[in-house]
């Protein structure tokens, strides 16, 4: 008995054991500072400045920074109409369902069959004949089976489920972090198609009154044909160009739509030129992007999960150790079946070991390896690639700042321009060819200044997905 119970206990100071690597992040040392953000000593009146650190992180629901009702209104059906985001949390589900599954192994399997049979034995058996030709045998047998953890290859698949699970839930917040993002592109893409086809209507009733005069000068000898083919001309063209923006439009209201969770049919905009402008936006330090990216926290997360996979792998160079027992009940008849006289028992442990395997655990083993080292790539490349998106878009809101200070003084020269050339043709000084050329000018500076107020919104939404939104990694699933 003595000898039993230290078996036991050196069993269950086996099952403390773990082999395999113990997992550290892997390291990754990102800029003090971001290149393309202003300096400390950087005036805001001298040109454009993102929000700094003590100005606050951006909040969950990012997009009410910009102040639109309508964007706010939006964006909130995504997270309860999206069928992209509601796959997403299923595949999140899934991979928390396998947690329990491979938890389960911690714990013996206990099974039972009970069975009642009646047989009959041969009187030409070779070995014999019967002493009797019929008997039954009722059986209430119970099984219990118990792997020993010995090498922590259950407690390894448990904390790699885990990770998983983290990584999936991470996954959920990409996605739902690039929706949002993508449904205020869509908005301010349609906003600015709005302030196109504003600005394009309004010169319409320009170049429709500039026509009429033409027509008026035409009619008194004034103006040439030419002149009139001109005007007609430039004012259809115009139109062409109206009726072009209500196709894109009508493109991005289908998309704003499904990414609602909505019918096209069902979603209706009205008209409303882009008139805000884009706000400043917390850009924070580069060591916090780690924190903040679910992207990152997801690859983060497989590495580690990658890493209990080495562990895995090396646990099966090591000796299986089962706990087996079994007993019941089992009796000629139903009389004696449950009596305590019919009972049987047999217990023991198991020891499997593979002796050869051509080489297939060492393998196995070798692709986990290079599985991590893979890993760890993309865990770095996915940082490289954030820090690169930020950068990237900070730089574009800076440039566009500029351009779009430059372009306001471009479009007040070409109205003058215009206004000169208009005056200048009803004095009868110059032909019509100077009025078109000054409103194609005009016209051409004016939708340009729309298109850089469109792209500097685009990219402050594109800085706050880079910045990864209101989210940092404290809100993953807790392991």
């Amino acid at each position: 008995m003595g000898r039993r119970w230290w078996v036991a206990a050196a069993a269950v100071s086996l099952a403390g054991c773990t082999v395999g690597p113990k997992y550290t992040r892997p390291p990754v040392a990102p800029a003090p500072a971001y290149k393309e953000a202003p300096p400390p000593e950087f005036h805001e009146e001298k040109g454009w400045k993102p929000g700094q650190p003590s100005d606050g992180s951006l909040r969950p629901a990012w997009w009410e920074i910009f102040g639109n009702a309508e964007l706010n209104r939006l964006e909130q059906q995504i997270d309860a109409s999206s069928q992209t985001l509601k796959a997403a949390e299923a595949r999140f589900r899934q991979a928390r369902a396998l947690i329990a599954l491979n938890r389960a192994g911690l714990f013996p399997t206990i099974s039972t069959a009970p069975g009642v049979t009646t047989n009959r034995l041969s009187r030409n058996s070779p070995t014999g004949p019967a002493r009797t030709g019929e008997y039954s045998a009722f059986n209430l047998p119970i099984d219990i089976n118990y792997e020993l953890d010995a090498w922590g290859r259950v407690r390894r698949s448990i904390a790699a489920a885990r990770e998983e699970t983290q990584a999936s839930a991470a996954d959920v917040e990409t996605i739902r972090l690039s929706l949002h993002a993508e449904m205020a592109i869509d908005y301010f893409e349609l906003r600015s198609l709005d302030a196109q086809k504003r600005l394009l209507d309004d010169t319409i009733v320009a170049y429709e009154k500039a026509l009429q005069l033409t027509k008026n000068r035409f009619d008194g000898g004034l103006s040439s044909r030419a002149e009139l083919a001109q005007a007609q001309t430039q004012l259809e063209t115009t139109r062409a160009d109206d009726i072009g923006v209500t196709v894109a439009r009508a493109q991005f209201e289908h998309a704003i739509a499904v990414l609602a969770g909505q019918t096209p049919e069902s979603l209706n905009l009205a008209v409303i030129p882009v008139q805000s402008v884009p706000p400043a936006i917390p850009v924070g330090l580069p060591s916090d992007l780690l924190e903040r990216r679910p992207d990152i926290a997801a690859a983060e997360r497989r590495v580690a999960e990658a890493n209990e996979q080495i562990g895995i792998a090396r646990a099966a160079f090591f000796p299986d150790i089962v706990l087996t027992a079994t007993g019941g009940l089992l009796g000629g008849s139903f009389v004696d079946w449950l009596t305590w006289p019919s009972r049987f028992w047999a217990v023991g442990p198991s020891v499997l070991q593979t002796v050869f395997d051509a080489g297939r655990r060492r393998a196995v083993s070798e692709q986990a390896a290079a599985a991590y080292d893979e890993a760890v790539a993309n865990y770095r490349q996915a940082t490289l690639s954030a820090f690169q998106q930020v950068e990237d878009n900070l730089s574009t809101l800076r440039i566009l700042e500029q351009q779009a200070k430059a372009q306001r003084v471009a479009v007040e020269s070409a109205r003058q321009s215009l206004d000169l050339a208009m005056s200048r043709y009803k004095g009868g000084l110059v032909t019509y060819l100077e009025v078109v050329t000054a409103q194609s000018t005009a016209l051409k500076n004016e939708s340009t200044e729309v298109d850089l107020l469109r792209q500097r919104m685009d990219a402050s939404v594109l800085l706050i997905k880079a910045l990864g939104g209101g989210w940092d990694v404290s809100k993953l699933p807790a392991p």
